[in-house]
């Protein structure tokens, strides 16, 4: 299951952001986001969603790659979790 609808509620609360400008394909930064404001936004992800993402990701950009990249390292943690 996809967490693109979780991480448009999370930035749409914690920004306050309106739902239109909230697309998959939308830029973090054309939301109106700033370098730190993006900082802070995968600091809440992380807690909400109880996950770490890696930190040598540039090429995330949009909202639609950051949640596939939260789905990766939520099935990875799942993974383990099975296997445990």
């Amino acid at each position: 299951m996809s967490s693109l609808k979780e991480l448009q509620d999370l930035i749409q609360e914690k920004y306050d952001i309106p739902p239109e400008k909230l697309a998959p394909d939308a830029s973090m930064r054309e939301t109106g986001l700033d370098s730190l404001s993006i900082a802070e936004f995968v600091f809440a992800i992380e807690d909400h969603f109880h996950i770490e993402l890696p930190d040598d990701d540039p090429n995330i950009d949009t909202l639609g790659e950051l949640a596939a990249l939260v789905d990766r390292v939520r099935a990875a943690k799942d993974e383990v979790k099975k296997a445990a």
